[in-house]
């Protein structure tokens, strides 16, 4: 199925932030734009905050005056309903309600031509709920921005059980004519991203609770050991901690309340409290005038006699570190062994998903620190670590002597289960793997969405296959063994992939 030709009118209803970035985007694709909101004068302030915003590119040089000019020449603010007619494409992106958006939706179809295609820019509300009350529900699809829509490349294209394969194909080739990243999605509680991304917020918001570390450490792990662009708890006071935690809320009840989805009371104390993050002026950090983030725990310089790092078997993904460590001038002895490392005395290991206390117990191996995940050891600029109760300070100080010879900076956090990218990342490829055994998404389509719309370093399969389906298993077990919890549970497709010894792309 073509892409809408250029010539074809689109119309975009609500005029705020979503909306006038989507009118932005198809201007700039070519298309005339109808422009509308029910609020007096808000599509005219939605034009001209597209001319504000694009006005400092013309003055920075980066775009032509004339460019500009003919591109709001295009956007049309129009006051009724009944001028947008000729539009072969109508966006609504106004309140998420669903008796609200039913009403337009149906008010649409008596307005629009037989061939106008209807879509909704809904993030959370089901697109088949949305047609129910329709005459001709297949026209309708969705079509799902990410803000700011001129910006962020990521469309999540929706389809819901009535809507047809070729408006579907339609709105996604125009997407990518629009020069996004369009990828395919069945309508189901949070279509991709707002599914499997809520493991991200959801483990670090129970590691706070649980006392691992604070924020501001918790960030500083996740950005500079896993590789994500931001935080999670940086990330959810620019969000809102409303929006975020109305999400997860809805995500939850819409899945009969599993506990996979289930909200942090931490966040919801936040709520209550009006601390909503940057746009209230305190979240997780203050925001006010002159306030400085907290700086988070990092080990002291520490020094260390040894002077070799014995490496006892197959280290795994820890061998870029061992090559980070080799390159420091560090003396490397490789023998056989359970695939741990050791530096004076301390036993250094992956994180397999126990705590470090329990894995001590069961290994006979008192001084025993573990090493949480990173993207790429060799990049890494930080490292958490977890020691055993057992493990003397000594060989926690030999742990953190060994990573600082190779210049990463070591966050200690206490001891719990999977510590914290780990721990992050497979319960992220866990929801990516139950969202495509449901058939919500392709495994590619999952991948790109994660990357697209959320900036993460990899997306949550491809990350699985680089790890090993095996190890991602084995961490969820042992932590769905500590804490007695159905969140942990692996998922099918996970298990199965395990015994086959494949993986997703494979």
């Amino acid at each position: 199925m073509q892409a809408l030709a250029t010539d074809t009118p689109v119309a975009v209803i609500g005029a705020g932030a979503m909306g006038s970035g989507i009118a932005q985007v198809a201007a700039q694709a070519g298309h005339r734009v109808f422009l509308h909101d029910q609020r007096e004068g808000a599509a005219e302030a939605g034009r001209e905050g597209i001319a504000k915003q694009l006005q400092r590119r013309v003055d920075k040089g980066k775009m032509e005056q004339s460019a500009l000019d003919a591109l709001l020449d295009r956007i049309k603010p129009i006051k009724e309903l009944s001028e947008l007619a000729e539009a072969g494409l109508v966006i609504e992106a106004i309140v998420e309600d669903l008796d609200i958006k039913r009403s337009l939706l149906t008010n649409l179809e008596d307005m629009c031509g037989e061939k106008a295609i209807l879509a909704t820019n809904t993030s959370s509300i089901s697109v088949t709920a949305l047609g129910a009350n329709m005459k001709h529900p297949a026209r309708l699809v969705g079509m799902h921005f990410f803000n700011p829509a001129p910006l962020m490349a990521l469309v999540e294209v929706i389809k819901g059980l009535a809507t047809s394969d070729e408006v579907a194909q339609c709105v996604y080739a125009t997407a990518a004519q629009w020069g996004k990243k369009p990828v395919t999605a069945t309508s189901t509680p949070g279509f991709i991203v707002n599914r499997v991304a809520r493991p991200f917020y959801a483990e670090s918001l129970r590691l706070l609770q649980e006392q691992a570390a604070d924020s501001a450490t918790l960030d500083a792990i996740v950005r500079e050991a896993g590789g994500f662009r931001m935080g999670p708890f940086e990330l959810t006071d620019l969000i809102g901690h409303d929006v975020n935690y109305a999400v997860t809320s809805s995500v939850f009840n819409s899945y009969y309340q599993d506990t996979r989805f289930l909200p942090s009371l931490v966040q919801k104390e936040l709520v209550e409290a009006g601390r909503l993050g940057r746009k209230s002026g305190q979240g997780f950090y203050s925001y006010a005038e002159g306030a400085q983030k907290p700086e988070p725990a990092t080990a002291v310089s520490a020094s260390s006699d040894a002077d070799t790092l014995i490496v006892e078997g197959n280290p795994g993904p820890l061998a870029a570190l061992v090559a980070r460590l080799s390159e420091s001038g560090l003396k490397i002895i490789e023998r056989d062994g359970p695939g741990r490392l050791q530096f004076g005395e301390a036993a250094l290991a992956l994180t397999d998903g126990r705590m470090a206390t329990e894995r001590a117990a069961a290994e006979a191996c008192n001084n025993l620190v573990l090493l949480d995940l990173a993207f790429d050891y060799a990049k890494a600029s930080r490292l958490a670590i977890a020691a055993a109760d057992q493990a003397s300070s000594q060989a926690i100080n030999d742990a953190c002597a060994l990573l600082q010879k190779a210049g990463i900076a070591v966050s200690q956090v206490a001891d719990r289960p999977g510590l914290v990218i780990m721990r992050t990342v497979a319960t992220l490829v866990n929801e990516a793997a139950d969202a495509f055994l449901h058939g919500v998404a392709s495994v590619s389509d999952i991948d790109l969405a994660m990357k697209a719309g959320l900036n993460y370093p990899e997306g949550p399969l491809r990350w699985s296959d680089n790890l090993g389906c095996s190890l991602v298993h084995r961490v969820l077990t042992h932590i769905q063994q500590s804490y007695g919890e159905d969140r942990y549970r692996p998922a099918l497709l996970l298990r199965k992939n395990r015994f086959a010894e494949k993986g997703f792309y494979s």
